[in-house]
């Protein structure tokens, strides 16, 4: 335990650096939050659950201003009716492309379960292409980044919409950055300025000062049970964008004429709020253990991205780990050391809306929370394993402690 807990502390050494930078990312959007917090006056009475149709619903309306006012957008939905991130997307998508249209995806082909939206997969039935909508994709480059002219090239006036997938998914790539994702919008815009830009956000809120919308997106969505819902909030997506796109997607998620006007929420929203509240720490949190996993696992000869020293803008490390075994090994520790189903024997196992055999780690409080320590992989060469989340930076250290003793100290004896 000892010469374990002296590697970690050597990492930590040199992480100083990176830590204190985390540490001003999550000060100023603590500050941005608090302060639309104080801006909307928000009182108990705004935690009080609706029910029926949902007329009226001052928590729920004041909820969704706060994220516009956060994301520094014209308007916001936020329900907990949205099921999950890909949900959040798939409104969206629909909501906005009409059959003859084309959807232009800026990063490659889309992770697996957003890929069986647009119809990348065997079963065509309900998706984008079976209903008509052009498809279009535009792959990265050989370093992972995205194509600047190649985006440039793709757009013209007959595309309806440009997609970026902002977090790595399970690929071996940067997650691509404010600055990038500012170069892509103004490129994009060039070719045409009335392409809708939109922008998957999913574990990406808060990992830096500014957010999508910000440097010219013009819808962005993501789940609150990832970073903007701190660990708290216990279901739910969110959408934040320019007011008309916000509609079409809310005619669309309810019924045309309805729109945001309904919507229920049936559980006390405490958690919703609180979990926004604490969102920047609990992000800063998760991006100590992935930068401190990174050094960790680099030390022992694996390669990682991104490095333990990069500018992140997604709360995953990806690990190469070489065989599956491996992956099975590290996951199984994730899992060992977690608060909730620590005794649970893992293995590959199929996973609704996945192409490969999935592996996942997660004893979570909140099912499939990728905002608490988890680490999942598919089944398939060269093996990457994609460390995620992390509440407290000391699971996180305890976790990497566990590894390094009973993984590679054991390899090496």
């Amino acid at each position: 335990m000892q010469q374990a807990l002296e590697i970690i502390r050597q990492a930590e050494r040199e992480l100083q650096p990176v830590f204190s930078y985390f540490d001003e990312i999550a000060y100023y959007n603590q500050v941005k939050i608090l302060d639309k917090f104080r801006e909307h006056k928000v009182r108990e009475d705004h935690f009080q659950p609706s029910s029926g149709y949902g007329y009226g619903d001052q928590g729920r309306e004041v909820l969704e201003s706060i994220y516009a006012g956060v994301f520094q957008t014209e308007d916001a939905l936020l329900r907990t009716q949205i099921v999950s991130g890909t949900h959040a997307i798939s409104a969206c998508l629909f909501a906005l492309l009409n059959p003859g249209e084309t959807m232009v995806a800026a990063t490659g082909k889309p992770y697996d379960t957003l890929a069986n939206i647009i119809g990348l997969g065997k079963d065509k039935r309900g998706t984008l292409i079976e209903k008509g909508i052009n498809y279009q994709e535009v792959a990265l480059q050989i370093d992972g980044f995205p194509d600047i002219e190649g985006i440039k090239d793709a757009v013209s006036a007959n595309t309806k919409l440009l997609f970026l997938q902002r977090s790595k998914g399970y690929q071996f790539r940067p997650a691509v950055s404010i600055e990038k994702i500012n170069e892509i919008c103004a490129a994009a815009k060039m070719s045409s300025k009335n392409v809708i830009i939109m922008v998957d956000n999913c574990y990406g809120e808060f990992t830096e000062i500014l957010e999508p919308a910000q440097v010219g997106a013009d819808i962005v969505a993501g789940s609150l049970i990832k970073n903007p819902g701190g660990g708290l909030a216990q279901n739910g997506g969110y959408i934040a964008g320019k007011k008309e796109l916000i509609e079409k997607i809310s005619w669309h998620l309810t019924a045309p004429g309805l729109g945001k006007k309904l919507g229920a929420t049936l559980i006390n929203r405490r958690y919703y709020y609180m979990g926004l509240f604490l969102a920047p720490h609990a992000v800063q949190q998760s991006l100590k253990g992935a930068a401190l996993a990174a050094w960790i696992f680099s030390y022992f000869g694996f390669a990682v991205l991104p490095n333990w020293d990069a500018i992140r803008s997604d709360i995953v490390q990806a690990i190469t780990l070489n065989n599956a075994e491996l992956i099975k090994d590290v996951c199984q520790m994730v899992q060992r050391y977690s608060p909730l189903d620590s005794d649970v024997h893992l293995e590959f196992g199929s996973m609704p809306g996945y192409e490969n055999k999935i592996i996942m780690a997660a004893g979570t409080f909140i099912q499939g929370s990728s905002m608490e320590l988890s680490c999942d992989a598919p089944l398939r060469e060269p093996y990457y394993a994609f460390w995620q989340g992390g509440l407290t930076y000391e699971h996180c250290r305890y976790v990497l402690m566990k590894i390094i003793e009973d993984i590679f100290m054991k390899q090496k004896t």
